[in-house]
């Protein structure tokens, strides 16, 4: 039986209505920014809420409701959670097996200073991970590679979350531009054009904004150059791939620029200060002596993150992903699909809402991951047990974890379905001329309900577009304002929160101050997205369309 969305809540209008819609966030950021509770518990109780709201509000029906609810704790486990178990795997292979001293004197060779450490692996590599993979891959990864290198589980977090954000627009070869096009109708090109002009100009200064954010300004002194050179060599390689040649190869490129100038520039020139082992070594953190390995070693050590990026590009080659994707099955959810009708405004036309659970064992991110992991084992000559001993190892330390990214997509998907996404996205439409602002903060909304820059890009790239026909605006501008302020909204997402506590063991304190720590840095970088949309509408008069 088909159910209608409806927006305002008990005959109420638009602003009633949008504040008893927010109570799920609120509740979220009660919990874990003031009350500072574990983020499980946080995610389990936005979710009772929104169970609330979506059949006490909403009306929406029992069955209906459940159902959403259980699509999106399904998606927590696949292909989240699987990407999470196989990526924390292989790091833990590198471990038993002592390959990843190794890894570490390698990295401290090219470079002591941990600032610079952060920046290639955090920033430049994750970046690599995010372009290739997605869907948590860089945070899972590259977090548990700065713990191995000394970093606290705070701190490698922390430089993990603000790191994993302009690139997240044209991660997992550009899915979330390429489905921006495919919602709206938008020429491709066109919108990774306009992409990409909102992204290059913040990871010009991303690498620089790390150190700072981290350890203050006096933590540039002495890597000031290549921090810069880092920015610029990504950023201006962002801007051109997604302007001249498409959005699929936009990160890969950029990130292995970014990669080989760092590398380029410290093999000649080195820091005169080293402010980030300082403050490390002030919060308790004891650097340790790695003996001096051969080349061969340092090689044989590094094969499980070659396997890794192998793997990963492979699962991204067209014709192979192709053949992967043949067995993948499509399951329209029960009880949900093309039940829950979405009406005018939203959409142009009412049309049902789809609810479709793609189980792509073969073709997930997380199954690459997982054929590198098995593949290091083997080359790494790890005992059949004590592999098994690491996989059960694995799945204790992701059982709260996986307990918080499950609950809030459940609360997510609800959200969406029941219409209370819709009623928060509506209320930011209404801000008339100001809305190029707001736009960035409604895709930055979206991210931080959902984790995914894809999904938000799928659930208001619509409205974006409707809302400039409405103002006169470039639609093409205001969807690509979607895209990238939605990516600022990454680093709060309680699912991506949990992806890296659960890659580093962070404590339950650790994580509601990472919240709080990233909060602020999130809503300031999805403003800073905001006023380049005033700026390139009301200034520069910039059009795609």
């Amino acid at each position: 039986m088909a159910w209608p969305q409806t927006y305002l809540l008990f005959g109420k209008g638009l602003a009633f209505s949008a504040l008893l819609a927010a109570t799920p966030i609120f509740t979220l950021l009660v919990l874990l920014g003031v009350l500072r509770r574990p983020s499980w518990i946080a995610g389990l109780s936005g979710l009772g809420i929104t169970l609330a709201l979506a059949i006490g509000g909403y009306r929406m029906p029992i069955t209906t409701a459940v159902s959403a609810a259980l699509q999106g704790a399904a998606f927590g486990l696949f292909p989240i959670s699987w990407i999470v178990f196989w990526a924390i795997a292989l790091f833990r292979v590198t471990e038993v097996t002592g390959k990843f001293e190794i890894i570490k004197q390698s990295v401290s060779r090219l470079t002591p200073d941990l600032r610079l450490q952060a920046l290639l692996i955090a920033f430049a590599f994750g970046a690599f991970l995010e372009g290739a993979a997605g869907f948590g891959t860089p945070v899972a990864i590259a977090a548990t590679m700065l713990t191995g290198l000394g970093f606290s589980a705070f701190t490698a977090s922390a430089l993990c979350l603000l790191a994993n954000t302009a690139p997240v627009a044209f991660g997992s070869i550009a899915i979330p531009v390429v489905t921006l096009a495919g919602t709206t109708g938008l020429a491709l090109d066109k919108l990774s054009s306009a992409v990409g002009s909102f992204c290059a100009p913040v990871s010009l200064v991303l690498p620089t904004y790390l150190i700072v954010a981290m350890w203050g300004f006096r933590g540039v002194a002495g890597i000031w150059f290549p921090a810069a050179a880092a920015g610029l060599s990504f950023a201006s390689v962002q801007f051109v791939v997604s302007n001249f040649i498409g959005p699929q190869l936009t990160d890969i490129l950029a990130s292995l620029t970014a990669m080989l100038t760092l590398v380029v520039v410290l093999r000649y020139w080195h820091p005169t200060t080293d402010h980030a082992s300082e403050y490390l070594r002030k919060r308790g953190l004891l650097e340790r002596n790695v003996s001096e390995y051969s080349m061969a070693e340092a090689i044989y050590a590094w094969l499980p993150y070659v396997l890794l990026v192998v793997c990963v590009l492979l699962w991204g080659y067209r014709p192979i992903q192709t053949l992967l994707n043949s067995v993948s099955v499509a399951i329209p959810w029960p009880f949900l699909h093309n039940v829950v009708w979405r009406m005018p405004p939203i959409v142009a036309r009412s049309a049902p809402y789809p609810a479709i659970f793609n189980l792509n064992w073969f073709a997930a991110s997380g199954t690459s991951c997982m054929i590198a992991t098995l593949l290091s084992a083997i080359c790494l000559r790890m005992s059949p047990v004590k592999f098994v001993h690491v996989l059960l190892s694995v799945v204790r330390t992701l059982l709260l974890p996986t307990v918080t990214v499950t609950s809030v997509l459940a609360m997510a998907f609800l959200m969406n379905y029941s219409g209370a996404t819709a009623t928060l996205g509506l209320a930011f439409s209404a801000t008339g001329a100001v809305f190029p602002f707001f736009s960035a903060l409604l895709g930055w909304l979206g991210v931080f309900l959902t984790g995914s820059d894809t999904a938000a890009n799928a659930l208001f790239g619509g409205l974006q577009v409707i809302t400039a026909g409405r103002l006169g605006m470039d639609p093409v501008l205001l969807a690509a304002s979607n895209s990238a302020g939605g990516v600022m909204g990454k680093m709060i997402s309680l699912q991506t929160i949990a992806v890296a506590a659960a890659a580093t063991g962070m404590s339950v304190a650790d994580q509601s101050k990472l919240f709080r720590f990233t909060l602020k840095h999130s809503l300031l970088l999805a403003s800073v997205i905001g006023g380049l949309a005033l700026l390139y509408v009301y200034v520069v008069h910039l059009r795609w369309s």
